[in-house]
């Protein structure tokens, strides 16, 4: 197998000529004598263009504004946005959404010229979505992502500017002046909903729900949290998650714990402080456990404990859920509760619209963690207090 490296192109000399040479991307570039202050200077500047673009496009041999066509735009985009729409050494929610929209794009301009793509083309790519039953939203953030490419690209110097410019021009499908559906709202779920759920849950499930609608969490929130995270040194516990939604803006996360939320992450913080607290390998330890005492076979008959299961299974329970994962069990619980389908973002909309209703529309914003990231010091530590107090009523 061939050996990946992520070593630098050499300075090497070529003999014929005794002129100093690098190899971008296969396309040899001569830097003048070999050995010379003026050669090195022109490898490192090459180089460090070529590291610029992402070791996509050698300088020299990138190709011109009216050769780059689309799909080799769209590539180097997505090498680019593969590396950095990432979070917790994972790719984000976002990159599945530009492989979407840029399927849309190839399918009916790859070939084209990339300089060439204007606001009447984007305007009939958007009405093709739009014909294909996509919902308004769905299409505004597609042609937001487009735009965003080519403002990538103008960045790299790939394409001319003003292709972004008039591409920028195209505003989003307006509510009642567009024939794309509207989807509906989300609803906070209905305590009553959530209390027929529960019962099908399984344990740890159960309490993950509970516990997300005492707080107002977000579904990445509860699946993370661990018993490093807790400040426990007050009445009311502080949680603040390691990674959340909105770090990257620089904004700091506080989720307050009151004495019913606390109950419940009590009963799982008897294990490694960095552990998750929310495991679905103890999900299915207490499940195996729980099947095991009601076994109706005596153990001498039978398939004894373990010895019907795979040794090297395709799937196995992991340490942490991840929303996905959270939301399927709590699907799967309504299905055998027959009781209609619901996510679990519909608890936090749940929690701030009791909150709100009950301590007003500041007091719902700190516990759902919307403050600005420009608030100072003194308003950071009126909302604490705010935060706690709330937590300390509504438990």
């Amino acid at each position: 197998m061939p050996r990946f490296t992520q070593k630098l192109p050499k300075y090497r000399k070529h003999r014929a000529s005794g002129q100093a040479v690098v190899t971008l991307n296969g396309v040899d570039h001569y830097l003048g004598r070999h050995g010379t202050k003026a050669s090195r200077l022109q490898y490192d500047r090459l180089v460090a263009e070529w590291l610029a673009s992402g070791r996509a496009v050698a300088p020299s041999s990138a190709p011109s504004h009216a050769a780059l066509t689309i799909v080799e735009l769209s590539a180097l985009y997505w090498r680019f946005a593969q590396s950095y729409y990432r979070k917790d050494g994972r790719s984000t929610r976002v990159t599945p959404g530009i492989k979407a929209a840029l399927r849309y794009l190839k399918d009916w301009y790859g070939r084209e010229p990339a300089a060439e793509f204007g606001p009447v083309r984007l305007k009939a790519l958007r009405a093709r979505m739009v014909q294909d039953g996509h919902s308004r939203r769905y299409v505004n953030d597609h042609v937001a992502r487009i735009k965003r490419m080519f403002k990538w690209g103008a960045g790299e110097e790939l394409i001319p500017e003003s292709t972004y410019r008039a591409l920028a021009l195209v505003e989003g499908l307006k509510k009642g002046r567009t024939e794309a559906r509207e989807t509906a709202p989300v609803l906070p779920i209905d305590d009553a909903a959530v209390t027929a759920t529960l019962p099908s849950m399984p344990e740890v499930v159960a309490d993950m729900v509970r516990l997300q609608r005492l707080t107002g969490m977000r579904p990445a929130e509860v699946c993370l949290l661990r018993p490093c995270d807790l400040d426990r040194t007050g009445d009311v516990w502080l949680y603040r998650p390691a990674s959340h939604k909105t770090e990257h803006h620089d904004r700091a996360r506080v989720v307050f714990l009151g004495q019913r939320s606390q109950a419940i992450v009590l009963r799982y913080l008897a294990r490694d402080p960095a552990a998750y607290c929310f495991s679905p390998s103890d999900s299915e330890a207490k499940r195996r456990a729980a099947a095991h005492a009601a076994r109706v076979t005596p153990t001498a008959y039978g398939n004894r404990p373990g010895t019907n299961r795979k040794r090297r299974p395709r799937r196995s329970a992991g340490d942490c859920y991840s929303t996905a994962s959270y939301r399927r069990a709590i699907h799967r619980a309504c299905d055998k509760a027959k009781v209609p389908r619901w996510s679990p973002n519909r608890l936090r909309h749940a929690a701030a619209t009791e909150i709100r209703a009950k301590f007003g529309l500041e007091a719902a914003q700190v516990i759902l963690g919307h403050a600005g990231a420009d608030v100072t010091q003194v308003y950071a530590e009126r909302d604490l207090a705010k935060g706690a107090e709330v937590a300390r009523r509504v438990g």
